[in-house]
């Protein structure tokens, strides 16, 4: 074997097909495109949700309800989860950075304290929001309640 007879594998090289270059290639008229339609033109692309003409799917369905840009969604926390907390990590104060070093709360979401659940040991809580009944659950064992 030696460079002058090497040859690729039979099958692995193709000619391209070369369109529109006329009937003596067999590809002249409408080069392999067919007869007449969007798709026969040039410059053609289908439109994303296009179906053939009929009226696409998106514009058959009515509309329906809005996104509130102003709605603040709050990361609820039960007053239980909180003693629960204490009684693990044996803090005496609960705010954001507490929260998010125990991986409770990410860095740009908002608390809510919830009243459900028992509270036994007096801890100092921060937070965005607080329900009535969390509040008086707090202050009833002696902690105090700072709103950010």
């Amino acid at each position: 074997m030696e460079l002058h007879n090497l040859k690729p594998a039979a099958g692995s090289v193709k000619n391209n097909k070369r369109v529109g270059r006329g009937q003596g290639s067999g590809r002249g008229g409408t080069s392999t495109r067919g007869h007449k339609g969007a798709k026969s033109r040039s410059g053609y692309s289908r439109k994303r949700g296009f179906e053939g003409g009929q009226m696409p799917i998106q514009r058959r369905l009515p509309k329906r309800g809005f996104k509130n840009f102003n709605r603040v969604a709050y990361i609820a926390i039960n007053v239980d989860r909180i003693q629960a907390i204490v009684e693990k990590y044996n803090v005496s104060k609960i705010d954001f950075e507490t929260l998010r070093e125990l991986k409770v709360v990410s860095q740009f979401d908002k608390i809510k304290v919830l009243g459900t659940g028992e509270l036994t040991a007096k801890v100092d809580v921060t937070a965005h929001a607080f329900s009535e009944s969390a509040k008086k659950a707090i202050e009833a064992v002696g902690g105090t309640v700072t709103t950010l």
